[in-house]
Order: structure tokens, then sequence, then C-alpha cells
């Protein structure tokens, strides 16, 4: 294993992806850390893994330096006394990412809320320094100690090789229109790739997927007019994050305080946990002494069929509350879900 001459140990391993692998560690003064490894590979040659290698490490050590609740603390910078390997010793999130509860499904929109708020103080302190994110994810929003939301693995990416990067990573649906059309990253595209990410916490992985591949819209333009709802979600909040989204990002939010003051401002009704598979959609909670549920389930395009009713928590009777009435089309059940919970 990798020999470090600040003392750092290092141990099993966490994860991987396009540029590093991920593990723990053990450091002198920091005690439990996270280490993420970038070593040299075939591709590099004796002038670019050298170029590459000082970027990477300028970037890290001057995130080192902007310290901020919401991004992941950067302790250090080292590399093995051949220069084949760098390492960036982090903070360890215990939380994990915000894939897992992605993966898992919808999630309410306190929640997002409130991730989408500590997300862009951490950008804030981010591109306060001149610096931008390029791969803002669910995978990149880890959850320290406290659970709160901290921004990481950032420094890697660059214009010259994001194309490349995002193919191998996974993450093309988070890159912005004009980055498509070459012109490079900026804020907005941050912006735009948080707004990618909002969206997806609030449909969950079976949702988004159920969708065309968003990398296959972006690049044609009008993706943000393209995105399919679950019928909870609010009309304020679909339309902040169609202007997130917007193919124009002079029309889109200039700056991280702008999105801030947005969110600020978005309605918060009564959360609903939401349950969602591939044929069924339920969707409750608890209103006084009674819970509150709304099935949808949709077998097919037109064998849709709705029904919204209440239960007593202890005793009592059931009471229906609205419903399809019967077999209808999927625009129709989508219309009448979105007036009941409108």
């Amino acid at each position: 294993m990798f020999q470090y001459v600040s003392g750092l140990k290092i141990g099993e391993k966490l994860g991987s992806g396009a540029f590093g692998e991920v593990f723990c560690g053990e450091d002198p003064t920091h005690g439990k850390v996270a280490v993420k490894i970038l070593s040299r590979r075939e591709s590099h040659n004796d002038v670019t893994w050298p170029a590459f290698k000082v970027s990477y490490l300028a970037e890290a050590r001057n995130l080192a330096k902007a310290e901020h609740r919401n991004v992941v603390r950067v302790h250090h910078v080292v590399e093995t006394p051949d220069g084949q390997s760098v390492a960036i010793c982090m903070a360890f999130c215990p939380g994990g990412s915000l894939q897992v509860p992605y993966e898992k499904g919808p999630m309410t929109l306190s929640d997002v809320r409130k991730i989408g708020t500590n997300v862009l103080m951490g950008l804030q302190a981010i591109h306060a320094r001149g610096m931008i994110h390029r791969d803002i994810k669910p995978a990149n929003i880890l959850l320290n100690n406290r659970n709160e939301p901290q921004i990481s693995d950032f420094g890697l990416v660059t214009d010259e090789i994001v194309l490349g990067y995002a193919s191998q990573a996974g993450y093309c649906d988070h890159i912005a229109y004009e980055v498509w059309h070459g012109k490079g990253t900026s804020i907005k595209s941050d912006i735009w790739a948080l707004g990618m990410t909002l969206y997806r916490l609030l449909h969950g992985k079976s949702w988004y997927e159920e969708a065309p591949p968003p990398a296959a819209i972006i690049p044609q333009g009008g993706f943000a007019d393209s995105l399919r709802w679950l019928p909870h979600v609010p009309k304020a909040w679909r339309t902040m994050l169609r202007k997130m989204l917007n193919d124009d990002d002079a029309k889109r939010y200039q700056s991280d305080d702008q999105v801030l003051n947005a969110l600020a401002k978005l309605p918060t009704p009564q959360d609903w946990e939401v349950c969602l598979t591939s044929n069924f959609v339920q969707w409750s909670r608890i209103q006084k002494s009674r819970r509150i549920v709304v099935e949808w389930n949709r077998p097919s395009m037109q064998k849709h069929q709705w029904e919204a009713w209440s239960e007593p928590l202890d005793k009592g009777r059931k009471r229906h509350l609205k419903g399809s009435q019967g077999e209808v089309s999927s625009k129709e059940a989508l219309k009448g879900l979105e007036k009941f919970f409108s």
C-alpha cells in the first residue's frame, strides 16, 4: 500500500470514481479521515502527469483555505516520495452521500430545500475563491456527523476534460447546455448542475429513470420543458427548477445569492412521504389525528386509477376524499392528482 511522508496511514477502501479511489485513513493530527488517492495512469506521459499533478495540488491546497461548514474540510495534500501518487486528506463524513437516499426514492420538499440551501452556501465559499466545482451531483454531497450536507470531490475536473470525465463517471446528465456547445463552465453551469440535483432528489431514481436519458436531450435544447413532475411538486418549485435549468445561461439565476433567495420564497406545504415503484405511487402524511393517503396505480398509459382518503390513527372510519372514479389515461390521472395536491 502507499506510504506517505506525512505519517498518513491508509485503511479500507470506501469507493472509487473516474479519477481515483477513496479510502479510510488515520492521520496523526486529525484522527479518522477520508483519503482520495490519485495515481498516475497509462494515459499520463512524462509531460501530462506532472502538469495534471501540479494543477490538482494547487486546487486542493487552495480549497484547504476555504473553510466552510458546507464544504468537506481538506486537511492537507501529500504525495509519495516517487511522485507517482497524490492523496488529498479530508474530513470523514459518516453519513455517506445523497446518492443513497436518491436511490431509495423521492425526498420531502423541506429536506430538499434544506439540502439546496446548504449546498448553495458551500458553493458560495468555493465561488468566492474563484473556483468552479463542475461536478455537483448527489454522490458528491456528503453528510457529516451532524447530518449536514457538505460538498466534496472538487478540483479534479477541468474545462479541458469535463466532457470526457463526465462520460467516464456517468454524470453527463449534469452538464449544462452551453458546456455541451463549447462555452465552458461557470458559476451558472454549477447552478445548472445543482438544479438537476434538486430535481433528482425530489423525484428519486425510479421516477427519474422512467424518462428518456437527459444527456440525449440536453444538447438539443429544451430540456427544462421536457421534465416530468410528480404531481405533489408545487408549481413554484417547478418554475424555480426550470429557471435553474434554462438553456440560456443569461436567463438562469446569475449567482448563488439569487438561488438562495428563490429557495427561501418557495412554499413548503406539509410534507408528503412518498413511496414509488415502477407502477405504483403512494403519498401519506399525518394531519391531526388522521393519516391522509393517496394511491396512484399506473400499470399502463391508458390504465391509471387513483384514490385519496383519510383514516384514523386510532379508532374511527375511513373517509373517501377524491379519486379518478375508475380507470383513466395517464394525462387525466396527473391532472386530477395535481388538482388534489394544489
